[in-house]
C-alpha cells in the first residue's frame, strides 16, 4: 500500500463536535476539512455508523478521511444516537429514528458554511445499509451513494437468515452488538455526563438476539429498511461494492439490475473490507476510484467513470482449499450491464449414478441422503472478515456426508460468472427440512475447494413471508439459489455439486433428523457460463491512503479457529477467537481492548444438541478512568423453541457497576 505523506492541501481536523437534532439530542461528529473550506465551500462526504469515531474506527478513518478531504471534500464521520459520544439510546439497527436522524444530519451538513450544499453518503456494512435506506427517503441535499458490503434485502440476504434458514452469524452478530452497546462515551469529550449516558445504554439497549428471533419470517420488521421493497425510491446514483468472500456480494448484482438511477458495481476477491484494504488480495486503489465517483456526482466533473463497464468483477482462478487466503489469482473483467450479454445459462442434469451434466435419468430415478450434522463445520463463516479459519477448508470430509454429483474432467477451462441455481424435485420425511447446495472445484489430486453455496428452508419454498409445513412423502419442485461468484474451473478439474440436509454452524439445523430424496430425472443445475468476450477494464491500481494512526498494541490482535471431535460422543465443536488487540492510541491517551470468543457444537445425529455461545470482553482506559464490560450469550434449542440465556456485567474501575441476566424462550416457526 502506498502512503501519501504529502497530501495536495493542508487538512483541518475537528476531533469532536456535536450536531443538535430537532428533539434536542446531540450526535457526536468528527470532521476533516480541506484548508480554506470555510471561505470556499466544498461538497461533503458523510459516514454514519455506531462503531465509535473516537477509538474503534479511528485507525481506519485516520488513514482514509484526510486523503478524501485533501481531494476537496469535507469528510463528516457521525456516531449514531446512543453510540460513541452521541446522546440517546440505540435499541436496534436501522430504526425509523436512526434514519430520521440521518436525514436531519444531512440537512445540518448541507447548511454549514464549509459545505457547498451537496452531500454524498458512504459506508461499509452498517453504513452501506443505511446509506441506501437514507437515499430511499430522498433528503434534498443527498446527491450520491457509495454502498460497500451491504444489502437491499434485510431478510433474504443479510446476516440473519439465508433461504429462510437461521444463520449462525445471527447469534454472532447479535453478540457483537450486545458488547458494543455496553460501551460508554469518552469522558474527554462529554465530561461528567459520561456516567449517566453509560447507565442509559446499559439499562436500555436490550437483548437484540431476542428481538430478532421473534421475527423468523419476512414480516414488516425486516421489510423496513429493505430498499428492494420499492427500489424506485432511490433516485440518486449508487456505487455498490462487495467481495466474493463477503456475505453481501449478491446485492451488487441486484442493484445493478434493478436501480433506475445511475449505478455501478465492483466485486473483488475480498472479505468484509474496504477495497483498498481488501483481503484476500489484490486490493485496489479504491480511494482514487471513489474520488472519481464523488467528482462526477458532487462536483459535476466529467471523469469518464460512467463510460466504463457498469460492473467489474474479479474472475478468480483455482486456489487450493484453505481456510485463509492472503491473495487470490485471477483477472478483472467488465460487464456492460447485468444480466450480462456475455453470460449464457447451461442446464446440467443430476444423475443417480453421481454424474453431473450427462444423459438425463429415466423417470423414477432417486437418490437419498440424511447428512450427519458435522457437515458444515469446515464451511467457514457466512461472512468472512479475513480471519484465519473463516473461509471454507477442504470439502472432502463435508462431501462424504452429502450427495455428490460431478462432471468428468473438463476438456477446457470453464468460467462461471453469476448465480447458479439448483432446481430440485424432492421428498422429505419431516414437516421441516432444509437443503444446502455447494459448488466445488475438484483438482486432479482430489483437493476440493468450495466455490459457492446456497441454502433453502423447504418450508419457505413458495414464500419467506408465509412458510408452510411439508407433507412427508409428497414431491415438491423447489429452486435453491446459490451465491454469485466469478470462478474459472481449469481444464482437467471436475465441477462437483454437493447436496446435504444440514450445514451447521452456518445454518441452525432443522428440529428433527431429515432424509431428503431427490428425483434426479427432474432435477438440474443451472449454471451461468461466461464466454471469451473480455471488454477492456481500466487498471485498478495500487491501494494508497494517508498516514496511518500511531497505535501501540499492548496486546496484539489475534485470530484462531479450531474444530475438535469428542471420539466418545461424536460431538463436534468449533471454537473461534477474534481478539482485536489492546490498542493504545498514542496521541490521544486512550486505550481500548476488544476480545470475542465463539463456541458452536453439535452431536452428529441430534439437531436439538446444537448450541452456540459467544463472549465479548471490552476494556477502556484513560488516566484516572477505566471501565470493563463482559457480555455472554448462549443459544440452544429443542424441537419447539429456541432458548437464550445472556448476561451483561460492567465495571467502573474495580467496582461491579451492572449485572443483568436474561433467560427467554422463543417458539420456532417452521425453522
Amino acid at each position: 500500500m502506498k502512503i501519501d505523506t504529502d497530501l495536495p492541501c493542508t487538512i483541518h481536523e475537528i476531533e469532536h463536535t456535536e450536531i443538535g437534532l430537532p428533539d434536542g439530542t446531540r450526535l457526536a461528529a468528527r470532521i476533516w476539512l480541506p484548508e480554506g473550506a470555510e471561505t470556499a465551500p466544498v461538497p461533503a462526504i458523510f459516514e454514519y455508523i455506531p462503531y465509535r469515531k473516537n477509538d474503534k474506527t479511528l485507525p481506519r478513518d485516520h488513514a482514509r478521511a484526510p486523503w478524501m478531504a485533501a481531494q476537496g471534500y469535507a469528510y463528516v464521520r457521525v456516531d449514531l444516537r446512543g453510540t460513541g459520544e452521541s446522546e440517546g439510546l440505540m435499541e436496534d439497527e436501522y430504526t425509523p429514528l436512526e434514519l430520521q436522524d440521518g436525514c436531519d444530519v444531512i440537512a445540518w451538513i448541507a447548511d454549514q458554511p464549509w459545505c457547498d450544499g451537496g452531500v454524498g453518503i458512504v459506508g461499509i456494512s452498517w453504513g452501506g445499509f443505511n446509506g441506501l435506506q437514507l437515499a430511499a427517503l430522498r433528503p434534498p441535499a443527498l446527491k450520491a451513494v457509495v454502498s460497500i458490503c451491504s444489502t437491499d434485502d434485510r431478510y433474504a440476504d443479510d446476516i440473519h437468515y439465508m433461504g429462510g434458514t437461521l444463520l449462525g452469524d445471527h447469534l454472532s452478530w447479535a453478540s457483537v452488538m450486545f458488547g458494543i452497546n455496553t460501551l460508554p462515551p469518552d469522558p474527554a469529550h462529554v465530561g461528567d455526563r459520561w456516567k449517566a449516558m453509560w447507565e442509559e445504554r446499559l439499562d436500555g439497549s436490550g437483548l437484540w438476539l431476542e428481538k430478532w428471533l421473534q421475527h423468523q419470517t419476512r414480516d414488516e420488521f425486516w421489510k423496513h429498511g429493505s430498499v428492494c421493497e420499492d427500489i424506485s425510491d432511490i433516485q440518486v446514483p449508487v456505487y455498490a461494492v462487495s467481495g466474493w468472500a463477503d456475505g453481501y456480494c449478491r446485492a451488487v448484482f441486484r442493484l445493478i439490475e434493478t436501480l433506475q438511477s445511475p449505478a455501478k458495481g465492483i466485486v473483488g476477491p475480498w472479505s468484509h473490507k474496504y477495497p483498498h484494504q481488501g483481503e484476500p488480495g489484490p486490493a485496489i486503489d479504491w480511494l482514487t476510484e471513489e474520488t472519481r465517483w464523488w467528482d462526477q456526482w458532487l462536483k459535476g466533473t466529467e471523469t469518464g467513470i460512467m463510460d466504463e463497464p457498469n460492473l467489474r468483477v474479479y474472475l478468480q482462478d483455482h486456489a487450493k482449499p484453505q481456510s485463509f487466503y492472503t491473495h487470490r489469482e485471477g483477472r478483472w473483467i467488465g460487464e456492460p450491464t447485468w444480466p450480462s450479454p456475455n453470460v449464457e445459462r447451461r442446464l446440467m442434469p443430476l444423475c443417480s449414478d453421481g454424474s453431473l451434466g450427462g444423459q438425463a435419468d429415466a423417470p423414477g430415478a432417486l437418490c437419498s441422503v440424511s447428512s450427519p450434522l458435522w457437515v458444515g463445520v469446515h464451511g467457514g463463516k457466512w461472512c468472512s472478515y479475513a480471519h484465519v479459519g473463516d473461509q471454507p477448508g477442504d470439502q472432502r470430509r463435508e462431501d462424504a456426508g452429502s450427495l455428490v454429483f460431478e462432471t468428468a474432467p473438463l476438456e477446457q477451462d470453464l468460467n462461471l460468472v453469476g448465480d447458479a441455481l439448483l432446481r430440485l424435485a424432492v421428498q422429505v420425511d419431516r414437516p421441516v427440512a432444509q437443503v444446502c447446495a455447494r459448488l466445488v472445484d475438484v483438482a486432479p489430486d482430489g483437493a476440493a475447494t468450495r466455490v459457492s453455496y446456497g441454502l433453502l428452508n423447504l418450508t419457505h419454498r413458495h414464500s419467506h413471508e408465509h412458510p408452510t409445513a411439508l407433507t412427508p412423502g409428497e414431491t415438491y419442485h423447489v429452486e435453491v439459489p446459490l451465491k454469485h461468484v466469478a470462478q474459472t474451473f481449469r481444464a482437467g478439474h471436475k465441477l462437483r455439486l454437493s447436496v446435504s440436509t444440514s450445514y451447521f454452524p452456518i445454518a441452525w439445523p432443522a428440529p428433527e433428523p431429515v432424509t431428503l430424496t431427490i428425483h434426479t430425472d427432474q432435477s438440474k443445475l443451472d449454471l451461468p457460463i461466461r464466454g471469451a468476450n473480455d471488454p477492456a477494464v481500466p487498471d485498478l491500481g495500487t491501494p494508497r491512503t494517508a498516514d496511518p494512526l500511531e497505535v501501540d498494541f499492548k496486546e496484539p490482535p489475534q485470530a484462531k479457529w479450531s474444530v475438535s471431535e469428542d471420539r466418545d460422543t461424536g460431538r463436534v465443536t468449533i471454537e473461534i477467537l477474534d481478539h482485536e488487540g489492546g490498542a493504545q492510541i498514542v496521541n490521544h491517551g486512550f486505550y481500548h481492548l476488544a476480545k470475542g470468543e465463539e463456541r458452536y457444537s453439535i452431536l452428529p445425529g441430534d439437531p436439538t444438541s446444537a448450541e452456540g455461545e459467544v463472549t465479548w470482553t471490552h476494556e477502556m482506559e484513560r488516566e484516572g478512568w477505566s471501565i470493563k464490560t463482559i457480555t455472554q450469550t448462549h443459544l440452544t434449542c429443542d424441537t419447539e423453541s429456541f432458548h437464550i440465556s445472556a448476561r451483561l456485567r460492567a465495571w467502573e474501575g474495580e467496582t461491579l457497576f451492572r449485572d443483568h441476566d436474561w433467560n427467554v424462550s422463543i417458539p420456532r416457526h417452521l425453522v
